[in-house]
């Protein structure tokens, strides 16, 4: 997906932080005092108080509000679990701030006032990526930018586990199996030899997790995807959410019908890569 240029008016902004983090609490009071000051109405997430904001219990009170922006401040975590409560194609700045390695985030704290005042002269471009969601049994999950790992909940005994996409089927007996977006590609299905994919790219990868025959990764269109296991598994959206699907019931996965949206200050090819150190 192309970046674009945008004209962003920031009359109503969230700021988020990393939960349980005071360095990251700390920034995101600093933030949202910023953002009053350019006279955005601005919300924080309890138990963030800030003086002139409006304080909100959860997250998932986000979905109530029409905001122009996000503020996430923390690492790669705070970012997936902000665009999981985000239905809409709302731009989130990413800051890491108390994160491991931000390999999502754009700036850090230091360069937040250049960042603000770039988004105010529209010199920012927004920078879309691939969310996938699964549903089981008439239920649809969150949505995961990352990817979702399905996996055995029986751990003595190895699933053997169908996967259809397209007109082709893959059966085989192994652990599990992660469908990654681009923007997961360098996460757990890197970890385990699956490529690192551009993150422009409308494709998926399907990486299966110690399978008893040795079988690579396969990159798919982004089309649906149906897994079928032999044995009760769970199904993982981006390390932070499990739902649970019995033995042979049908998991399907699909791109999800609104992507994430970045923020994005710099262009930059292969940004996950560069934050990975190649």
């Amino acid at each position: 997906m192309p970046f674009l240029e945008n004209c962003l008016k920031l009359q109503n902004v969230a700021v988020v932080s990393k939960v349980g983090n005071k360095e990251s609490e700390k920034a995101a009071m600093d933030v949202a005092k910023k953002l009053l000051a350019k006279k955005s109405k601005v919300y924080t997430i309890s138990p963030i108080k800030v003086e002139g904001a409006k304080q909100i219990e959860t997250l998932e009170d986000l979905k109530k509000i029409k905001l122009d922006l996000v503020v996430t401040l923390g690492g790669d975590g705070t970012t997936l679990r902000v665009f999981r409560n985000l239905d809409n194609e709302t731009p989130i700045l990413t800051i890491n701030v108390g994160g491991n390695r931000g390999i999502l985030a754009e700036i850090t704290i230091e360069e937040i006032d250049n960042a603000l005042n770039q988004i105010q002269k529209d010199k920012f471009f927004l920078d879309k990526r691939t969310r996938v969601v699964a549903s089981c049994g008439g239920k649809e999950f969150p949505p995961a930018l990352n990817e979702i790992f399905i996996n055995r909940a029986n751990l003595t005994k190895t699933a053997e586990i169908e996967i259809k996409f397209q007109n082709d089927t893959v059966t085989q007996k192994m652990d599990g199996v992660i469908v990654a977006t681009p923007s997961g590609s360098t996460g757990h299905s890197f970890s385990l030899g699956g490529p690192i994919l551009h993150e422009s790219l409308d494709v998926l990868i399907i990486t299966p997790v110690a399978p008893v025959y040795r079988l690579e990764s396969i990159v798919v269109p982004d089309e649906k995807i149906e897994i079928i296991s032999s044995h009760d598994c769970n199904i993982v959206m981006d390390a932070q959410v499990v739902k649970t699907a019995g033995f042979e019931e049908p998991i399907t996965i699909k791109k999800h019908k609104k992507p994430a949206v970045f923020i994005r200050l710099k262009k930059r090819g292969l940004r996950q890569m560069s934050k990975l150190g190649f």
